[in-house]
C-alpha cells in the first residue's frame, strides 16, 4: 500500500481545460482539412480552364486615338473579334477603342491607362491553321499607324514564335497580319502573311450578310 500511495502522488495531473482545448482544435483542423479536400479540386479545375496556351497582342502607339481591332480565326472556321468576344477556345480578352476606354475609376477616382492593345488568348492546343487579321476602325491620327503584332506561347515555357511591325494607313483598311499552324506537340510552324478577309466590311457583301445595326461597335 506504501508503494501506491507514493507512486499516485507523484503522477502528473492533467488540467481538464488543457484536454477540452485540445481535443477542441483537433476537431477544427479535422473540419479544416476536409473541407480542403471539397474546395481544392474546384480552385484548380477552375486554373485550368482559364490557362492561356498562346497570347496574340497588337499594340500601337499610345499617345494615339486611333481604333485598331484584331480579329482571328479558328482551325473550325469560328472567328472571334469585338463582334463576338468568345468562340471555341479563342478569348478576345481586351478589345481597346483607342482614347474611349483609357479612363477607369478606381475608388472614385479617374485614373488614365493610355495602353492601346488588343489580346486574344487561345486557350487549348487544338491542332490546325489559325489566322489573325488587323482591322483600321477609327482613324485619328495623319500618319500611317504602325501595329505591333506578336503570337507567344505560354506554355510549357514561354517563347515569342513571330513578331512584326505592320502599318495602317487608311480607315477600313483590313491586313492580314499572320498566319501559322499548330500541330499537335503546340509547336508553330507554316509562318504565312497570305492575304484573307475576316470582316464583314467588305463592300462586296456587307449589305447582305450583316445587318446595319451589327456595323457599330456596342457601347
Amino acid at each position: 500500500m506504501p508503494s501506491l500511495y507514493k507512486q499516485s502522488r507523484n503522477t502528473p495531473k492533467v488540467d481538464p481545460f488543457i484536454d477540452l482545448l485540445f481535443n477542441t482544435l483537433m476537431g477544427f483542423s479535422f473540419l479544416f482539412l476536409v473541407s480542403l479536400l471539397f474546395i481544392n479540386p474546384k480552385a484548380d479545375q477552375a486554373k485550368v480552364e482559364k490557362q492561356a496556351e498562346y497570347i496574340i497582342s497588337a499594340t500601337w502607339p499610345q499617345d494615339l486615338e486611333d481604333d485598331i481591332d484584331l480579329w482571328m480565326r479558328a482551325p473550325t472556321g469560328h472567328t472571334v473579334s469585338y463582334l463576338e468576344k468568345e468562340t471555341g477556345w479563342l478569348h478576345l480578352e481586351r478589345d481597346d477603342r483607342g482614347e474611349l476606354n483609357d479612363t477607369l475609376m478606381i475608388d472614385g477616382k479617374e485614373e488614365i491607362h493610355p495602353i492601346n492593345q488588343e489580346i486574344i488568348t487561345i486557350r487549348k492546343r487544338n491542332a490546325g491553321e489559325y489566322i489573325v487579321n488587323l482591322f483600321y476602325y477609327t482613324k485619328k491620327s495623319r500618319e500611317p499607324v504602325p501595329v505591333d503584332i506578336r503570337v507567344d506561347r505560354i506554355n510549357p515555357k514561354y517563347e515569342t514564335v513571330y513578331r512584326q511591325t505592320i502599318n495602317l494607313d487608311k480607315v477600313n483598311q483590313e491586313k492580314t497580319a499572320v498566319r501559322f499552324t499548330i500541330k499537335e506537340d503546340g509547336s508553330v510552324h507554316n509562318i504565312s502573311k497570305l492575304p484573307i478577309e475576316l470582316t464583314p466590311y467588305s463592300l462586296d457583301h456587307m449589305p447582305s450578310l450583316i445587318p446595319d445595326a451589327m456595323l457599330g461597335k456596342p457601347e
